[in-house]
């Protein structure tokens, strides 16, 4: 009999097995031997690293947001509050105390906006708009910006601290991973109540049918203010193409799921026509009406393709209040997308005709061309909303309660974690947005910065100081961590300290190699480096490439894995980045598509920073599928993954890109088996198994 070692789900596990005379298995050959182990008694044959696994579930418990401003993770107040309805459970009460209060300007900024008391379906403010954010859901949708659970939770937090007045947390009925992803916000965010009494509503989305709603209300109703999202398409297009139903049959459907969905205990429900810009504005009125009776209490009304024009959605708008049957007893919603460019216009437009509720995403992401962008409908209503939206019922003074200077540090965080950038032309958190060029306009800022600025860029939380962090400082190897943290604060990323020391020891890996020091440029790029490190399982520890005209592309890659153990290997390719990311494979033990690959100069010059960014798909029925539900077309489709590396040696900087979007699939893959074990589980043992002539042991935990 021989030992064997090989990577399942980038862990290494030990198994043994009789081989013929002669055979042997060297390391290269990994993947034959998993095929091999996927063939056999698991439960038999494998004796998993359980130290790896405590190890990722510590970590994965454990975090806290990168971008979270640090003055709030320093004063967090828990205590004991209760809430009529709620459970026993214990809630956490977050304080606004902030590091910033001996500065009252900077102090202003952060004080938190009032806002009227919670009811479903009913605001005791005529002016006052819910910000619905659906970065979560409809964000996550974009190709390519797959978020890990951690990752979700700690955007759920930042938005907590933006003040959005609903968070949609995800799609449970997609995968075992989304519906944990959705119950963790649940169960943490949507029990965090500030001092001034706010706690955000979690909603998750469901298909009209009893099987999605069900799996929606599981996820949410650990939340104080859970809510249940359920739609249905409403087009003539959609309902003969997709759907394959009659007028008739669709209400039919609708009511169903919304009294289904009110039996439950779900006193919160919101219901959306899909693709109501190009519904029959009569089919609306009754639809809306009924599943009204049947006991919703939001109505969001999404313009899905992006096809109305903002006079037009403006006035489907106010149609519906008018003609809908009960149209007073809910709120009206509007949920824009962006493919005419016209989502942050359409969304003004409903607001101004009586919608009290708009659904938006940070920077804009979600399918096609995006949702409307939250950062523009906000400071839109925060610069114009007390003086341009009469017409409407209430006063035409409308308001949110958001506090925006967390805009910028909620932008970051999302730009890193989906790894999609904004372009620098974006409308207030572009790189170019608070950036003056041309001799004229500078000459006017120097003068009063209000020539050229309708708002100031401290107002969403990008603290700008004079050059060079106001003090003549230049960042470089003998650089403290004070300054590095000074000058990331003013590029909007108020870092934790366990992420700022991370991105210090990276900038002073850099600094030795980069002359001249490094600009903010070099700086951002650090932070989207250490962006993945919540989910860091693996990380090189050793590289060295050969390639030239006349000779075989060839790379040996040294890694250490969660065992604390190093291991390496030499691959060839046809290339050097091709060999690297083969032998990478042959270490982790991943089966996986590059999508796409992607480098770009952090800045000029031959000493520059590279920044690479990847995307992964795992194999179709290979180790490591990512099958999930999308919410739009109902149909499977693979989870990608992203990763993104920096470094002066751009070899090095794609294999850090590499690892990074491995690590997140890895992360997924190990929570999504361990859901599903658990779920299977009748025993009460978790899983465990009698391993023939091993002694028993105690795991504590």
């Amino acid at each position: 009999r021989t030992i064997y070692e090989t990577p399942y789900l980038g862990i290494y596990c030990k198994y043994e097995q009789q081989l013929p005379f002669g055979f042997s298995n060297p390391i290269s050959s990994s993947n034959s031997a998993l095929e091999r182990f996927n063939t056999t008694n698991r439960h038999n044959k494998m004796r998993v690293l359980a130290a790896s696994i405590a190890a990722l579930t510590y970590a994965a418990t454990s975090t806290t947001s990168a971008f979270t401003p640090s003055h709030l993770n320093g004063n967090a107040i828990r205590s004991q509050r209760s809430i009529a309805g709620s459970s026993a459970t214990a809630i956490t009460t977050l304080s606004s105390a902030s590091s910033h209060d001996a500065n009252p300007a900077i102090a202003e900024l952060y004080k938190r906006r009032s806002r009227p008391e919670y009811i479903p379906g009913q605001i005791s403010d005529p002016d006052y708009v819910r910000i619905f954010d659906t970065t979560l859901r409809d964000g996550e949708q974009s190709p390519g910006a797959t978020l890990t659970s951690n990752e979700k939770l700690e955007i759920a937090h930042n938005l907590a601290l933006l003040g959005v007045d609903i968070i949609e947390a995800g799609f449970p009925i997609a995968s075992p991973d989304d519906f944990l992803g959705v119950k963790q916000i649940a169960d943490q965010v949507g029990r965090k109540v500030f001092d001034d009494g706010y706690v955000p509503v979690i909603a998750g989305l469901s298909r009209a049918n009893t099987k999605d709603i069900e799996r929606a209300w599981d996820a949410v109703k650990g939340a104080l203010r859970p809510r249940v999202h359920t739609f249905i398409a409403t087009s003539d297009i959609h309902m003969k193409s997709k759907l394959n139903k009659t007028p008739d049959e669709v209400v039919e459907i609708a009511v169903k799921a919304v009294t289904f969905a009110k039996s439950l205990g779900c006193d919160d429900i919101e219901f959306s026509p899909e693709d109501a810009g190009r519904s029959d504005p009569e089919f609306l009125y009754r639809i809306l009406g009924e599943v009204i009776v049947a006991g919703a209490t939001t109505l969001n009304i999404p313009d899905t393709t992006g096809w109305n024009m903002p006079w037009e959605f403006g006035e489907l708008i106010k149609k519906l209040r008018e003609n809908v049957p009960g149209a007073e007893n809910v709120v009206f919603s509007t949920h824009c997308q962006n493919d005419l460019g016209l989502a942050t216009a359409n969304s003004l437009a409903g607001a101004l005709n009586g919608a009290r509720q708009l659904e938006c995403t940070i920077n804009g992401i979600g399918e096609r061309a995006g949702n409307a962008s939250l950062e523009e409908i906000v400071m839109s209503l925060a610069l114009k909303g007390g003086t341009h939206f009469s017409g409407g019922p209430g006063s035409g003074k409308l308001h949110t309660a958001i506090n925006p200077v967390y805009i910028t540090p909620t932008s970051k965080m999302v730009a890193e974690y989906t790894g999609m950038k904004c372009q620098p032309h974006k409308a207030i958190v572009g790189a170019n947005a608070f950036q003056h060029e041309s001799g004229i306009h500078q000459d006017g800022m120097i003068k009063d910065k209000s020539t050229y600025e309708i708002m100031t860029p401290e107002s969403i939380g990008l603290m700008r100081g004079e050059s060079q962090s106001g003090a003549g400082i230049v960042l470089g190897k003998h650089s403290g961590r004070n300054a590095v943290g000074t000058r990331l604060r003013e590029l909007g990323y108020d870092l934790n300290m366990d992420k700022l020391n991370a991105v210090f020891k990276r900038f002073k890996e850099v600094a030795e190699k980069k002359k001249g020091g490094l600009d903010d440029d070099d700086l951002e790029s650090l932070v989207s480096d250490q962006a993945g490190s919540v989910n860091e399982l693996w990380r090189v520890t050793g590289l060295q490439t050969t390639t030239g005209l006349s000779g075989i592309p060839t790379a040996t890659v040294k890694m250490m894995g969660p065992d604390a153990l190093e291991r390496y290997i030499s691959a060839t390719g046809t290339g050097p980045v091709d060999a690297v990311y083969k032998a990478i494979d042959q270490i982790m033990g991943v089966s996986v598509v590059l999508e796409s690959y992607s480098m770009n100069s952090v800045n000029e010059g031959i000493e520059a920073l590279a920044s690479t960014r990847v995307v992964i798909v795992p194999t179709i029925d290979g180790p490591h599928d990512s099958a999930v539900m999308d919410a739009q077309t109902s149909q499977l489709r693979e989870k990608k993954f992203s990763g993104s590396g920096s470094d002066t040696d751009i070899i090095t900087s794609s294999a850090r890109a590499y690892v990074s979007a491995l690590n997140k699939l890895l992360t997924w893959k190990i929570r999504r088996m361990a859901n599903e074990a658990e779920e299977a589980d009748t025993t009460g043992t978790k899983g465990a198994v009698a391993v023939e002539g091993e002694p028993p042991s105690v795991v504590v935990s």
